[in-house]
């Protein structure tokens, strides 16, 4: 569906892992229109349950992915509650999020998403295009079988994607009523493993965050 690094080879050495990435010149301008096209074609490739065949990361963070036929539970065992744990372990106080983790299901009302392929860790420096011909290409995933909304989310958490992506996603696969709610909910699981990572400011982002949305239920 859409163009990404090869891999060359893979192993180990004086107990290091390496992993052999064929290079692709990129460059940042090209076309997004065909970008969001192609994520549309991505997405479209889905699976009989959400998840992975293993457990992967999100930056350097574990990303469970034992598969479930509950995207809402899935979401707030595998996605949420873990992010939550970490940081409250890190000493982030979040005294309204098992609030929202309870009533979660009111943000998916009338709304069932498909277990679409992810690249799960879609911000701009993940995407570029080819310096010769201007053809996409994503790279760095955090993939899983999960709701299409949440690549589109963090897309917008940090811009960087032209508005013609999301004019040609849309016009091959419309959203669903309600991704205004559930893209602050989405972006709050890339806050939280943000604080995890980094600390700083991405504290009081999450906490916010979460506020908004119990605010809301």
């Amino acid at each position: 569906a859409i163009r990404v690094p090869q891999a060359v080879c893979q192993g180990g050495a004086s107990g290091m892992a390496f992993l052999v990435l064929e290079y692709l010149p990129l460059a940042s301008r090209g076309s997004f229109a065909e970008m969001g096209r192609r994520l549309a074609k991505l997405h479209a490739v889905t699976n009989h349950c959400f998840g992975w065949h293993v457990d992967n990361y999100i930056g350097t963070t574990p990303q469970r992915n034992a598969p479930s036929a509950d995207w809402i539970g899935f979401f707030r065992d595998q996605r949420l509650a873990f992010q939550i744990e970490l940081a409250r372990r890190g000493g982030l106080a979040l005294p309204q999020a098992d609030v929202l983790l309870a009533n979660l299901q009111q943000f998916f009302e009338g709304y069932q998403p498909l277990p679409s392929l992810l690249h799960g860790d879609l911000w701009s420096g993940n995407a570029g295009f080819l310096q010769d011909s201007g053809e996409p290409v994503l790279f760095d995933p955090a993939c899983y079988y999960g709701d299409r909304e949440c690549d589109l989310a963090f897309t917008e958490m940090f811009g960087g994607f032209a508005p013609q992506f999301f004019q040609a996603y849309t016009a091959q696969w419309p959203l669903a009523a309600g991704y205004g709610r559930r893209k602050r909910l989405y972006n709050l699981y890339h806050e939280l493993n943000h604080f995890n990572l980094f600390g700083g400011s991405y504290g009081s982002q999450a906490r916010a965050t979460i506020a908004e949305l119990c605010s809301q239920l």
